[in-house]
């Protein structure tokens, strides 16, 4: 597909099924691979199922072969030189000199969006299939509940760029700080197995039967009231944050940034000369050894 083609693709569809809102990510020929243009259409969805009160439970998905790729690094819709309608106080990055480029915009697109979308006031499920790399990861992971296919996988391979994790860090919440080191160290794929035993999943079935699940699971909960699931979520949220999610992030989003400078000095390239193609290979690789 050209950039002009993709360009009038509707990246991001939305769908309301009784109680329940569908938010579906739409470049399956990318691999779901999240732009700024889709980010910013997620947030539009996720804020018009908070504002319908018809809705009480939101489920994330991805169109195709795969949940999400990641950030978008490659393909003719890369966007991270485009200025949008920003969601939060911070700046435009656009033409901004050295570091600042990459933190603001990232404060913005990466690290405030999924916070953002994490306190959202009702239920979310991520609907997992394929691939849930990296970026897919932090999509995911601000999600109540990940409902996963028995074939989806799982992993964070940036420390190959020489970058500390993706730069919403949950990794030692979402698994034990052994795990997360040895899930960042070696950047292999963690099967959807593997996950589950580790507490980071809720559900693994057939892929056949992934939307049916996922779908009477929200219908369940969306059976609740919304005021005592509102409650819930941030009394749960708020344990997170005092058990030092919401601080280690903030740590490691600035090692994340001091990484990409330190790529730049030393490379000329943010990501240390890698591209989405780069990163493939080199974690087929891996996965082969």
């Amino acid at each position: 597909m050209s950039e002009q083609n993709d360009q009038e693709v509707e990246v991001v569809l939305y769908e309301v099924r009784g109680a329940i809102a569908l938010v579906t990510m739409n470049r399956p020929e990318y691999h779901n691979a999240q732009n700024s243009r889709m980010t910013y259409a997620l947030d539009a969805a996720f804020r018009r199922a908070c504002d319908d009160d018809a809705v009480k439970v939101i489920v994330l998905r991805g169109a195709g072969k795969h949940f999400s790729a990641g950030h978008d690094i490659g393909t003719p819709g890369r966007d991270v030189n485009q200025s949008f309608e920003r969601a939060s106080l911070w700046y435009d990055h656009v033409n901004k000199p050295g570091g600042e480029f990459l933190y603001a915009r990232e404060q913005e697109v990466y690290l405030g969006m999924c916070r953002r979308w994490r306190e959202m006031p009702k239920p979310t499920i991520a609907m997992v299939q394929g691939a849930c790399i990296a970026g897919g990861l932090m999509l995911a992971w601000v999600c109540d509940l990940i409902v996963a296919s028995d074939d989806s996988y799982y992993a964070d391979p940036v420390v190959r760029m020489g970058i500390p994790g993706v730069e919403y860090f949950a990794h030692v919440h979402e698994l034990n700080p052994r795990i997360a080191k040895e899930f960042l160290f070696l950047g292999e794929r963690m099967s959807a197995e593997r996950a589950y035993q580790m507490g980071m999943l809720n559900k693994v079935v057939p892929r056949d039967v992934l939307e049916d699940v996922t779908l009477d699971v929200a219908g369940r909960i969306a059976q609740m009231p919304r005021l005592g699931l509102q409650l819930s979520k941030q009394a749960v949220n708020n344990a997170e944050d005092l058990m030092g999610k919401r601080a280690t992030m903030d740590m490691v989003f600035g090692l994340h940034h001091f990484a990409h400078v330190h790529n730049e000095l030393t490379s000329g390239d943010k990501l240390g000369g890698y591209d989405a193609k780069a990163m493939a290979s080199s974690q087929r690789k891996a996965t082969e050894a």
